[in-house]
């Protein structure tokens, strides 16, 4: 199919191209096998999901790839009831250079 430049807003406004990159996600998300679809308990509230689009470009600006992600609105959950904690690792500067000078102390290459 035909790539495209414009990004959809919205999952209602998607065109051929953009469709075949959700279809793309999905298939890979079956041959993965990470998520099954469950009947929805009656006193559990589910989470909503969107699609997000990316246009990957070449040096050139042209078009290489039309993808889609898909996400969850995580913003609707309350803290204590949909989760117990959130946790995100970030390496700051410092911990990542007492990491070099320990392993150029130790004449360690790093890959």
């Amino acid at each position: 199919s035909v790539l495209s430049k414009v990004k959809p807003k919205n999952s209602k406004t998607v065109e051929g191209c953009w469709f075949e990159a959700m279809q793309d996600k999905i298939y890979e998300f079956d041959q993965l096998q990470v998520w099954k679809l469950v009947p929805r308990p009656d006193c559990v509230m589910t989470f909503a999901l969107k699609w997000i689009y990316k246009v990957n470009l070449d040096e050139y600006g042209d078009v290489l790839i039309n993808k889609a992600r898909l996400v969850v609105k995580g913003y609707h959950q309350e803290d204590g009831i949909d989760f117990e904690e959130s946790f995100a690792p970030v390496a700051w500067l410092e911990a990542i250079r007492i990491f070099f000078s320990n392993t150029a102390s130790k004449n360690m290459t790093i890959y």
